[in-house]
This record gives C-alpha cells, structure tokens and sequence, in this order.
C-alpha cells in the first residue's frame, strides 16, 4: 500500500466514525444540553479553574486512582496491545495516534500504515533549517522547536482549502493531512534542534525508511544504543496525551478553535509546554535529583543521609520536585512503567538507584509531614534519569522530546474538534466585585 493509500484508507475510516459521532453529539445537546454536569466555586474562578468540568476532549481521560486512560485503555494495558518494532518490547507511538484518533486498537498494518505515511513526508523545507541557523545556538531549544512548526505554516493544507471554500462539515479532511505532515516531520526538526544547539551542527540524516518513528528519531539525534530506540518508543508514547485540560492539550484546543490551523495551534501549544509547572518539570527534577547527589557526597547515599535531606528539604519549606499531581491520587502509571524500563536495563546505575531510594522514601515522609495532597511520584521524577544514562544530559532539550509526543493527543483532538464543529472557545469572566457582589447576596 503507498503513503497516500495507506491516507486515504485513514481517511475513509474517520469519514465514518466521524459521521456518527457528529449525530451522537447533537441528540446529546439537544436532549440533555440544559444538564449541568460541574459548579464552581470562587476558589476554582481564582485557581485556574481546577477540576471545573467544562471541556470535552475524545482522546485521553485522565482518573485519579488509575492514571490515563487512551480511548479506555491504561498505560499496563496499550503495553500489552499496541504493535512493537520488530524485536522490541515498547509499543509504537504510531499504533498509540491510531487509537487516539479512532478509538480503535491498530493492528500490526494499521501501525506500520502510519509510520510509512510519517516517514515519507518528513523532509523539512529549506527554508526552515534556514531560519534555525540564522538563529544563536544558545537560544533555547523549545524556541526553536516552537518557531520550526510555526515557520511551516505556509505549508497548511487547511489554510489552502479554506480559501478556496469549503463546507464546515468537511474542515477535519485538511486538518487530519496538516497534522500528518507535521507530525511526519517533527523527529526530524526535533533532531536538527538537537544536534545544531549541542552538537556543532554536525547533522545526521534520516535512517532508512523501514525504521520507525521514533527509533529514526534516536538514531537522528546520535544515539544508536538499540535500548535507547526502545526508550524513545515507550517516551514518545506514555507522554502523547493526557487529558484536554492540560496547558499544552487546552492551549492547542483553544488556539485551534479560532481556526487556526494545526501550525499555529500546535506551536502554541509547545509555548505552554515550556514553562516550568508544565513540560519543563522534568528537566527541574533531574536538576534537583544531581543536586541530592552532589550535596551528599557524590555516589548513592545511604538511606538515613536520604531520609534527612528530604526532611530538611520539606521543614525548609521546599517541595520535593516530582512528587504530587493536580489530579492523580496514586503512582503515576507513566511513571511505573519508566521505573520497569530502568529496572531491566540500568540497575545499577547510580543516579536511577538515587531515583528509587526517593520513591521508596518520599510517600511515606511526605504522608507524616502531611501538607501534600498526594505523596506519590508522576511522571516527571523518572524521565531524566533515564535520558541521562544514555548520554543525552542537556537538560534543556528534555522538552522537546516531550512535544514531539504531546503532539500526537493535542493534534488527533484537534481533528475531531473540526469534526465535531466545536466552536470558538470564549468562557465568561468575572470581576472580584462581581464576586464580592455575589458573596454579599449569599
């Protein structure tokens, strides 16, 4: 099957689903729009609107005691199912976008259609690797990465057959191609960050085009350790999605609900993804982590000098970065399964040892110092350590990596939202006297 067959085919099968759903959304609003499904409080209007139920996204549903779910599935569960790499045992990110965008399991084919459709647009235009080495080598890698999509808005299929006209009904047809054809070439752009902001420019084409996603993705940034392609597998794919509310999940939604197209929406998204209470935590955790080592001597510390660090850490009224969630109520399943990663490939590596003593000590210490809603570890306090240990240790580009995959759930949400015709997202806004107003009618 080619590259544009093995599209069509995916286009076929969403021009059902998306049908049906459509039909399923309106008889839902018309017969029960008026159900109120959330109330907020003043506390939730002033704290960023956490847990107000007021979105709908298709793709991931994020439950506190059992983690993500992707189309109902858990994390335990897609590793079980999803389609491997020949000879490997991490599913493909390739099968994880075909579930998330129509809510079926692939098959084996269904998996290598995508990877074939991705590998065979991948190419960036010159133009973008031009304006990425116009820039300074310092500047952060999110900026370029985040400025790279932007640059190829001009490649948008939407925006072409939007001018041209086109019915309301059929905007997710163009938006899907956009998002493939992104999708294809963020590896590629990703790598060419990489290698130009910490490795003199000294590029690394793509392998051949039998290698998967994200296993070219390894193999472009210098890493040909087949383990690491495995870890590049299973990154790209327990990162993908999580849920719409999230800053990078919410700010594509929103950015993408004006109609912009997928360039515009997605390197909005990655803006959100850079700061530090969201897709930057985890290069804050693997700092913080070196730091543990450095402050106790360099090597593993004993338990005890563990315990009492992370003791002085919290009475000094510090957090433990990577513990806790805004939602999750247990060990993040994302988390627990890096730590089965590392557990086979890297056991006595120091800094993944250090890594367990804190998820061994942690919980129970911040239970008894009894501030934090949720003493358990998420994603962010592994994924450092495990990147560190093959040799990637710039920490700056540790987001990026995190795009690539958040990419996948942001983008497959953003073509259903043209499926469904969700339209411009606009909440109302209140003022404190507004507020106080309300307070004063009781």
């Amino acid at each position: 099957m080619s590259c544009h067959e093995s599209v069509a085919a995916l286009k076929k099968k969403l021009d059902a689903k998306v049908a049906a759903m459509r039909d399923e959304v309106k008889g839902i609003i018309k017969d029960h729009g008026q159900k109120k499904i959330s109330e907020v409080t003043i506390e939730q209007a002033y704290g960023g609107a956490r847990g107000v139920k007021c979105m709908v996204t298709e793709t991931s549903a994020l439950d506190p005691m059992e983690g993500i779910r992707f189309r109902g599935y858990s994390i335990p569960e897609l590793q079980e199912k999803l389609p491997r790499a020949k000879g490997g045992e991490q599913p493909l990110p390739e099968g994880l976008f075909y579930l998330v965008l129509t809510g079926e399991l692939p098959t084996n084919d269904d998996a290598a259609a995508i990877s074939k459709a991705w590998r065979a647009h991948e190419t960036l235009p010159p133009y973008v690797t031009k304006m990425l080495d116009a820039m300074p080598t310092t500047t952060h890698p999110m900026t370029q990465f985040s400025l790279g999509i932007l640059a190829m808005q001009n490649e948008s299929v939407f925006v072409k057959a939007y001018q041209k006209g086109m019915k309301k009904t059929e905007y997710w047809d163009p938006t899907l191609e956009d998002a493939m054809n992104l999708l294809a070439r963020l590896p590629v752009l990703a790598a060419y960050v990489y290698r130009r902001s910490y490795h003199g420019g000294k590029h690394i084409p793509p392998a051949d085009k039998n290698l998967d996603w994200g296993g070219n993705l390894a193999h472009m940034m210098g890493v040909e350790n087949p383990e690491f392609k495995e870890l590049m597998r299973l990154y790209l794919t327990i990162h993908a999605d999580h849920e719409g509310g999230n800053v990078s999940a919410h700010t594509t939604h929103l950015v993408g609900s004006a109609l912009s197209d997928v360039y515009y929406s997605l390197s909005a998204g990655i803006n959100g993804l850079a700061g530090p209470l969201h897709g930057l935590a985890n290069q804050e955790v693997l700092r913080w982590i070196m730091d543990v080592k450095a402050k106790l001597g360099g090597g593993v510390p004993t338990k005890e000098q563990l315990e009492k660090f992370l003791w002085d850490t919290l009475n000094s009224g510090q957090v433990i970065p990577g513990y806790g969630h805004a939602v999750l109520r247990k060990t993040d399943p994302r988390y627990t399964a890096q730590q089965q990663f590392a557990q086979k490939y890297m056991p006595n590596d120091e800094l993944f040892r250090i890594v367990k003593m804190i998820f061994d000590a942690a919980p129970d210490i911040l239970m008894k110092h009894g501030k934090a809603k949720n003493p358990w570890p998420n994603v962010d306090a592994h994924s450092g350590q495990l990147l560190v240990h093959y040799g990637v240790t710039e920490y700056d580009f540790y987001t990026v990596l995190f795009g690539v995959s958040r990419a996948m759930g942001v983008l497959a949400s953003l073509v259903w939202d043209r499926a469904l015709g969700l339209p411009i997202e606009r909440p109302k806004s209140v003022t404190t006297e507004w507020i106080k107003g309300e307070i004063k009618k009781g």
